[in-house]
This record gives structure tokens, C-alpha cells and sequence, in this order.
């Protein structure tokens, strides 16, 4: 039953109560502009309205009493539920690659032929450079021509010995000589072969640094660049406390802010030791780059999935409360009455890990109960509301 006191609907009601024995007089005195008997009228009626007032007000007062009207606090609940649920560790990474060299030359000289340009796909074995070889392939010819006498020579010589003609110090001169000659041949190919540089991989001459006709020196004068952009990865520092749960094939996903790219991969590598300095442990992940725009050293967002429950309660933020010792807790709408009515039950509760504004309660819940929502800040324990259904 509602309060509901209309001075004006009262007046009415009066007024129509009283109109037949009243109506004349009234009339009468309204006619005869009696303003003083006017004024007595309207105070009399003044007062019959505010005692019927009074006695309605006291009436209502005994209704709410006994329960007849009973105030409750309006709110909205949900029913919790069981759903899938995946935790995501997001971790800055740089995007690198395996094979990323910048070529040094083995043989000091003068850079005669470039057979490449920047931008320019290779493959493996494809000749680059050729550096000059300071007179070492005629160096090469005189030891050939060497190396074919003392061969003749050790060849008659081991003939001779083995009739047991000559003497052994002959034998061994030659043999001496002609292993000489064979060395000394095999080093000047290997000093030739550095005169020429090949790609160590197939990939793209990213930088030509050096110019035809400079002097280059090993070790210290770069020729060129090439990378692989077919070996890309996302590698990334983790927090040793990960480590349990972050192994190799773990779900991840790559980020890329510069290229607007979105790529699905997996944990491919962890690092097996903790670094001292942060505390941390390396992770890649493979990256797909069939059209090469992925670039080494781009920066990157890497992440992992390190948690997954397939069967998480989950709730809004919002509808957590803490006591005052910082414990959480949640409103449960219990004992269920007619017309939607509910009495709240302060619920102590475990939190897991959260995602966004949802959270993952890991104990002090059960499916599906219902959880107070909105106007659960104005709510107490043991608390008559009304929960609203959402349309």
C-alpha cells in the first residue's frame, strides 16, 4: 500500500461530503460577501483537513508497522556462471632475426667487382665481392709448376727406394719436398678463396657500406649487409615468476604498432638460464613474413598466454567490496519471495587472476547464484531488497 496525501483531493472529498448540508450556506455567504464569516469557514475547513491528515498519517504509520509497506532497496543481480578463461602476460618485445650479418672481409686488398646491389635477393653461395689479390694467383702458378717437379722427383725417388736402389735420406729429401710444395699450394687457395666473399645464407643485401676500389682490412672494414627476413621472431624479457608457466608452445600473440599487424605464433624458445641483473628470463616467439615487411628491431608487444581455466567463475570489479582488514567480498541474493524480493548475504571470497574489468573468483562462489550488480555500494548484510529485471 503507498502513502499517498493530496491536501487538494482531500479538499474535494470534504467538500463533496458536506456539499448538501453546506451548499446553501455557502452559496449564501459567498453571495452576500460576508468576508468575515468567509474566514471563519475556510479556518474551519483548514482544520477538518489537517486532522483527516493526521489520522491518515497515523493510520499509515500502524500499516508499515505491521509490514504492510515494507522499503526495499532497488538492484540488479546476475547469476554467476561457468565460461573459458585465458590470462594474458603482456611484455614489451623487439623483433629480430637469426640470420642478420654484417659481412667483414678475411683478405686485405683493394675492392675490385661488386656483383650485388642493396635491395637485391641471394641465395646461398651467390659470390658478392671480389677483392684484389696482390699477384697471389701467380704466386700460385710458380708453386704448381714447383709442386709438379718435386712430385716427379719423389715419384722416381720412392720407385728407386722401394728396388732398394739410392739411400733413404735421399728418399725422405724428396718426399719432404714434394709434402712442401703440396702445402704451400694448399695455402695459397685458401688465401685466393678469401679474395672472393659469398653469401653464408639466402636472403636480402640490406647495406653495401664498402665502395669499389677502397681498401678493406679484416675484421675492421665491413663489405656488406644481409639479412633473412624468413627468420623473423619477438624476443622478450619475462619475469621469473613465469616461469612455471610460460614454456615452449604457449600460446602467443604478436603486435606490431608500426605495421598495424596482428600475427597468432607460439613460444618456440625460453632461455634456460635467470639473469642476475633483472631477474628475468629470454622468450621468442616465430613470426610468419611471407611479403618481408616485417623489419628487425621494430618494437613490438608480446603476449603470452600464461593461465587457462577452462571452467573460471568470473564477475565484474565492480561488484567487489572489501572490509576494512582489505578482504573481498561479494552481496549473494538469498531466500527468494514473491514479487522479486531477496535478502542480501555478505559472501567472503578468493580472487584469481583478472582480465580487463572481469575477475576470476577461485573460492566463496558457486554457479549459478545471484550476485548483486548495481546499487550493491548501498548494501548491507541481511538486507531486504527487490532485484530489477534487466529487459
Amino acid at each position: 500500500m503507498k502513502k499517498i496525501i493530496y491536501p487538494l483531493s482531500l479538499i474535494l472529498l470534504f467538500i463533496t461530503c458536506s456539499q448538501q448540508s453546506t451548499e446553501s450556506s455557502d452559496k449564501s455567504l459567498v453571495e452576500d460577501n460576508d468576508l468575515a464569516e468567509l474566514i471563519t469557514k475556510r479556518t474551519y475547513y483548514t482544520k477538518q483537513i489537517n486532522d483527516l491528515s493526521l489520522e491518515l498519517e497515523n493510520i499509515n504509520s500502524a500499516i508499515d508497522a505491521l509490514g504492510g509497506t515494507e522499503k526495499r532497496q532497488l538492484i540488479t543481480a546476475f547469476k554467476s556462471k561457468k565460461q573459458p578463461f585465458e590470462h594474458q602476460l603482456e611484455v614489451q618485445a623487439n623483433i629480430k632475426t637469426r640470420q642478420n650479418v654484417l659481412i667483414y672481409p678475411e683478405f686485405a686488398g683493394r675492392l675490385i667487382k661488386l656483383k650485388v646491389e642493396e635491395g637485391q635477393k641471394v641465395k646461398k653461395g651467390t659470390l658478392l665481392a671480389i677483392i684484389e689479390d696482390a699477384g697471389l694467383k701467380d704466386q700460385l702458378d710458380q708453386i704448381k709448376l714447383q709442386l709438379d717437379l718435386t712430385k716427379t722427383t719423389f715419384e722416381r725417388t720412392k720407385r728407386l727406394w722401394d728396388q732398394k736402389i739410392g739411400s733413404e735420406m735421399m728418399y725422405l729429401e724428396a718426399q719432404t719436398r714434394y709434402k712442401a710444395a703440396k702445402k704451400q699450394v694448399s695455402q695459397i687457395r685458401q688465401q685466393l678463396a678469401k679474395t672472393k666473399i659469398y653469401a653464408p645464407f639466402s636472403g636480402v643485401i640490406d647495406q653495401i657500406p664498402a665502395r669499389l676500389g677502397s681498401n678493406l682490412i679484416p675484421g675492421v672494414t665491413p663489405v656488406l649487409r644481409i639479412v633473412n627476413l624468413n627468420s623473423m621472431f619477438a624476443e622478450s624479457d619475462v619475469p621469473e615468476n613465469y616461469l612455471p608457466n610460460i614454456t615452449k608452445g604457449s600460446k602467443a600473440t604478436v603486435t606490431i604498432p608500426a605495421l598495424n599487424l596482428v600475427q597468432k605464433t607460439q613460444v618456440h624458445q625460453t632461455g634456460n638460464f635467470i639473469s642476475a641483473t633483472n631477474r628475468t628470463f629470454r622468450v621468442e616467439a616465430r613470426l610468419e613474413n611471407p611479403e618481408g615487411i616485417i623489419k628487425p628491431n621494430l618494437n613490438a608487444r608480446l603476449s603470452i598466454i600464461d593461465y587457462y581455466n577452462p571452467e573460471a567463475i568470473m564477475i565484474p570489479l565492480r561488484v567487489i567490496r572489501e572490509n576494512a582488514n582489505g578482504q573481498p567480498y561479494v552481496f549473494i541474493l538469498s531466500n527468494p519471495e514473491k514479487d522479486n524480493g531477496y535478502t542480501t548475504e555478505k559472501r567472503m571470497i578468493v580472487l584469481g587472476k583478472s582480465k580487463e574489468e572481469m575477475i576470476e573468483i577461485l573460492e566463496g562462489v558457486t554457479i549459478d547464484e545471484l550476485i548483486a550488480d548495481e546499487g550493491v555500494s548501498l548494501l548491507v548484510s541481511n538486507q531486504k531488497v527487490k532485484r530489477i529485471l534487466e529487459k
